[in-house]
This record gives structure tokens, sequence and C-alpha cells, in this order.
């Protein structure tokens, strides 16, 4: 259990409400962050008990900004949080979002969980984001429930979205520049990893790939083998 899932087990502060298999997910991507003057954005305040989580959890170099729709969430706002009262889902709110807040290392979007709103929140924030920042898209199994525009392979949903992306990350390799070329999701996004309801991107200032050999050839036949016909592939292509 770690420090996260055992203050959620302690909390007798403000309400959270959280999925359980959350807590490693977060500890494994965001714990590089505690103890540093990071900036955090979350959408979706509830109740405020997850952003007095992460104060606990970051520490008190931590600034923490909060974002509901519902103008009674402001009320909660105590030391070292502050909460921004807008809809997600609206662009124009979303861009003078992002010319009000320093440079942001962690985003969690935890807010209406619409299509919409997913997608547009992503669109608008995550190219501002800090070099090294992390992305983290919660409760995407609502792009499988049709009330919140969802559906299995449905166009349109942040999953199929998403999935575009995973071209993104690869289009160093492309061989196809008209359709297909490196976007600045490429050259800034270092991994993507897809858990159960839970999509996490890290970024990372990103160069073409490499590759090298080291060692010395054991074999010097001319039959190819799979690995010979994979490089000489390279080789033609570089």
């Amino acid at each position: 259990m770690n420090d996260l899932e055992t203050y959620f087990n302690q909390n007798t502060g403000k309400l959270i409400h959280k999925w359980m298999h959350y807590f490693e997910i977060y500890d494994r991507h965001l714990s590089r962050f505690r103890g540093q003057p990071v900036n955090i954005l979350e959408f979706g305040v509830f109740q405020g008990g997850s952003l007095q989580m992460w104060r606990h959890y970051f520490g008190t170099q931590a600034r923490i900004h909060g974002v509901d729709i519902n103008p009674d969430c402001k009320q909660l706002e105590e030391e070292g949080i502050r909460i921004h009262i807008g809809d997600q889902g609206d662009r124009a709110f979303l861009r003078s979002l992002a010319k009000l807040l320093p440079a942001i290392d962690i985003l969690i979007d935890d807010g209406g969980h619409t299509m919409q709103q997913q997608i547009r929140t992503f669109e608008e924030l995550f190219p501002i984001m800090s070099p090294q920042g992390v992305y983290v898209c919660e409760d995407l199994h609502t792009s499988y429930w049709h009330d919140w525009g969802g559906g299995y392979q449905r166009k349109g949903t942040f999953i199929e979205y998403s999935k575009n992306l995973i071209d993104a990350l690869n289009a160093w390799h492309s061989q196809q520049p008209r359709r297909f070329q490196v976007s600045d999701f490429t050259r800034c996004a270092h991994s993507m990893h897809y858990y159960d309801s839970v999509l996490v991107i890290e970024r990372r200032p990103m160069q073409p790939p490499v590759h090298r050999k080291t060692g010395t050839a054991q074999i010097t036949s001319a039959a190819p083998t799979q690995k010979r016909g994979w490089m000489r592939k390279l080789t033609r292509e570089a």
C-alpha cells in the first residue's frame, strides 16, 4: 500500500471518491514530483478531498489548482489550493485558464467525463504543459457508456481519439509522409500508458530514434535471417 492509498483509507477530511486501482497508477507516475515546487491542475473538485490529498502527498511546495463547473466549489479553497470555476468543454475558458496558470506539471482530468470535455481539455492544455509534465485522463470507461457519448468503437470517443495518438507517438517511422508525419505530439510525448479506465501520457522532449550495433558478428553466411533482413531494410531507408 503506497502513501496515497494510506491517506485515502485514513481520510477524515473532505470527501474523496476514487477507484481503488488508481492509487498504484498515481504513485507510479507522479511520485517523482514529491517535495518539488510542482504545479498541479485537477479537473473535478467534487467535495475538495482529492485536492487535500494532493497537497499532503506532494508537500507544501506544491501549488494545487482545481477546476469545476459548480460555483459552490469556490468555497473549498484553502491555503495552497486555488479553485477556478468554468466548463472544461468550453475552449475559451480553457485558453483563459492556460494564460492564468503557471506551467502545468501534472494535469488530472477527473471532470465531467464526456467525450467533448476530455478531448477539448487535452487539445487545449496538453501542448502548453511543462516539458517533463504528466497528463492523466481518468474514468475512460465513459468512452463505452452511451449516456456520456460513448460506445464500443464509436467514432468520437476519447478512447478512439487516443488511439490516433499511438500512431503519432510512432510517427518517426512513417513511410507515408503525406498522410502520416511527425507532429508536435511526436516531438514532446515520451510514452503512453493505458490502464483500466486511465490513460497516462508522459512528456519529454524527443528526438528521432537511433539504432546501433555493438559486438562481433558470429554468422558470416549470405543466408538471410529475420534480424538481418530487418536491419537491411532499416539501412536502405536511412
